[in-house]
């Protein structure tokens, strides 16, 4: 190709970009959450990300966090307008039930002791399951994980992998234990009527709907 078809392709080429033609390979690299400025990657092995948000205690931004789970989840809702919130979380939902694995990621921003880590998310899971003894299960791989480092400090990353076996509970990449039988309790903790994460609920319906 001699040097002016050259220049005019690139120049073509910056058109179609600033037109949006055709993505640029690094724009949907990872999201970052607004209000912690934490980021999340764009995948999770093979499942891609789904939306990201902040929890807060009153003023104090406790911990991001990021949903993965599988491309077919994602699809389920793609279609549907993000004016449509209620219906699109409500698919979503439903979708996820047969996912063979949602994983939901938090990383701390905020010290928070061990104890106080396990029962906040106790709680919030709690009035979402019929099982309490389940509840307690899980209550203790959190507070076993999160004491064995002395606190959930900022950077601490607890990770629950959702799936039909239950809810598998690690902290900073070591798996401490499954409680059975939360998977769908667990996910409704930030994407029911109720969730907890304001901001991670619009952030999946901006991220995934039309």
């Amino acid at each position: 190709m001699s040097f002016p078809r050259k220049v005019a392709a690139i120049g073509l080429a910056i058109v179609a970009i600033a037109l949006g033609l055709f993505p640029i390979a690094d724009a949907a690299a990872a999201l970052i959450d607004p209000a912690t400025k934490i980021k999340f990657d764009d995948n999770l092995g093979s499942r891609p990300l789904f939306g990201v948000g902040v929890r807060k205690k009153g003023p104090i931004k406790v911990y991001s966090v990021g949903m993965y789970s599988d491309a077919e989840s994602k699809a389920s809702i793609s279609s549907i307008s993000k004016s449509d919130k209620s219906g699109a979380l409500s698919t979503l939902r439903e979708s996820l039930k047969s996912a063979t694995q949602t994983t939901f990621l938090l990383k701390m921003n905020f010290k928070v002791g061990a104890e106080k880590m396990a029962s906040a998310i106790a709680e919030g899971v709690s009035p979402r399951a019929s099982n309490k003894a389940e509840v307690e299960t899980l209550k203790k791989l959190i507070l076993y994980g999160v004491a064995s480092k002395g606190a959930a400090t900022p950077g601490t990353i607890l990770q629950f992998d959702c799936s039909e076996e239950g809810v598998k509970v690690s902290v900073d990449g070591s798996e401490i234990g499954t409680a059975p039988g939360l998977q769908q309790a667990f996910c409704d903790v930030y994407l029911d009527d109720k969730g907890v994460s304001p901001s991670f609920r619009n952030s999946c319906v901006d991220n995934c709907c039309s």
